[in-house]
């Protein structure tokens, strides 16, 4: 794993890399909550840290923009714990991405559920095999979106979405760079939040088949996407503590 203690790329790189890896990571979220809900009785679930975040917002009567702002805060106070030092600039940082990041996340969900009829109509609910199989495909699709983006956005670490912080920081903090395992580590808090939220529904939403995938996988994805997408982009400036 190569590791620049400084930044080899020019800002405007930076910028396009963030900005193009800010979309993809959007949309993969929403088309993993999409397509988890068009299909009845619901078994395909959204990725780990959408799921957690939808069943949240669920439970305290938030929307999506408002579920993955709150939610994106707390791990960022999670992450400074972890690296020893409350760094204004890094929780800056945080913020300045959720707030785009959770806006497109709304506008990618309109997008999907068909509220811009003039662009797209929207995903239709599964009624069939082939639909039913389709959007299994397209579920584990956004989960390799989520972790490409991921993939990118960390190696460019201009700003960052608090919980790919989070795995940053454990990825080469304390496993030697494994995406796999701190990915898996990451996990624990939107755990934590999925429990809270089925203690306050007494309902199990979001979770499922895809969401085992994202997992499962969604980790080594980000590893094979560090040696395959943009291979020449390393890790930028990167600041796990000491």
């Amino acid at each position: 794993m190569e590791l620049e203690s400084g930044r080899t790329i020019s800002m405007s790189k930076s910028i396009a890399y963030f900005a193009l890896s800010l979309v993809i990571n959007s949309a993969g979220n929403v088309l993993t909550l999409v397509t988890s809900a068009k299909i009845h009785p619901s078994f395909l679930g959204a990725a780990y840290w959408s799921a957690a975040e939808a069943n949240l917002g669920t439970a305290f009567h938030w929307n999506l923009f408002w579920a993955f702002l709150v939610m994106g805060f707390l791990t960022a106070v999670l992450n400074a714990v972890l690296i020893h030092h409350w760094d204004w600039r890094r929780i800056a940082g945080n913020m300045i991405f959720m707030v785009p990041f959770s806006a497109l996340i709304q506008v990618f969900e309109d997008f999907f559920d068909g509220k811009y009829p003039a662009l797209f109509g929207g995903l239709p609910e599964a009624h069939s095999m082939g639909m039913i199989i389709l959007y299994i495909g397209l579920n584990f699709l956004g989960v390799a979106f989520i972790a490409t983006a991921i993939s990118i956005y960390q190696r460019v670490n201009l700003v960052l979405h608090p919980a790919d912080d989070l795995m940053q920081i454990l990825r080469f903090r304390y496993f030697k760079g494994n995406a796999a395992k701190a990915m898996w580590a990451s996990y624990i808090p939107p755990t934590i939040m999925a429990i809270i939220a089925i203690v306050i529904t007494q309902t199990f939403a979001n979770f499922g088949l895809g969401t085992i995938f994202a997992f499962l996988a969604q980790g080594g994805i980000t590893g094979i996407a560090d040696k395959t997408i943009f291979p020449k982009l390393k890790h930028q400036a990167v600041d796990v503590g000491k």
